[in-house]
């Protein structure tokens, strides 16, 4: 099988989220990146499914060059081959980058797009259906569990307690969450290889869209203050009267 899988580099947020000056861009000069955790579950679904079956494995970002290194991260995993949709760094929407990913997988013979089910950063859940249309492939997404029985697939989600099954010809688009598998960690033969391998890059033409960003802006949080009551036992009054407000004392 030959199998395209699309993974997203995203900023790792461990801390507290700034944006910077003029509003538009997450701050990440102190931040690392990865991909998101749905698409990384994408990826081994991919090795697994050709360790099993037979067939290649092939991974594809859209950004910046530094993105290659996301990509050799997959080449780690077990993916087979690299492809970089190189840009100048400017954000690209939804209908944009689903374009780029249509060109890019009409030009390979695919039997199945693998997506992660939304990214990290945006959660816009739009490119893996955006593509399927544009192909004409059909679309599963959500999926937790997937068997491949050629020239057709199984996919299982769960949806408000109930198990939904569908069996869908191939080639599709296929959207994966989280927990569908364990990824595994790359071994040192992997990243040896992954640091050697050629990664394959074009470079899209980027388009604007209709919707227009602003600014952005970090959501407030609740401030706490810490409150002295006394010290030692003349605190003891002021402490029985806040236990009683807070309804802790019968």
């Amino acid at each position: 099988m030959e199998i395209l899988v699309c993974v997203k580099r995203v900023p790792m947020v461990g801390g507290k989220i700034a944006v910077t000056q003029d509003g538009q861009e997450v701050d990440t000069r102190m931040s690392g990146f990865t991909v998101s955790p749905h698409e990384e579950c994408a990826v081994e679904e991919a090795v697994q499914i050709a360790e099993r079956l037979g067939g290649r494995v092939t991974v594809l970002t859209l950004g910046p060059p530094e993105a290659a290194d996301q990509l050799r991260d997959m080449l780690a995993l077990g993916a087979g081959q690299a492809l970089l949709l190189e840009t100048d760094g400017r954000e690209w929407g939804p209908m944009a980058t689903a374009e780029a990913i249509t060109q890019a997988a009409r030009r390979g013979a695919y039997d199945l797009l693998l997506f992660g089910n939304e990214a990290a950063d945006t959660g816009n859940y739009q490119v893996p259906v955006r593509v399927a249309h544009a192909l004409g492939w059909p679309c599963v997404t959500g999926i937790k569990h997937l068997e491949i029985e050629a020239p057709k697939l199984r996919a299982r989600r769960e949806y408000r307690g109930v198990e939904e099954v569908y069996d869908v010809p191939l080639p599709a688009v296929v959207s994966v969450k989280e927990g569908i598998n364990l990824p595994r960690y790359p071994s040192l033969p992997g990243r040896l290889r992954a640091k050697r391998a050629a990664i394959e890059r074009f470079t899209p033409d980027w388009r604007a869209e209709g919707l227009r960003k602003q600014r952005l802006r970090v959501p407030a949080g609740e401030q706490q203050h810490a409150r002295v009551l006394g010290n030692g036992t003349d605190a003891v009054p002021a402490l029985v009267a806040l236990l009683d407000e807070i309804g802790v004392l019968p």
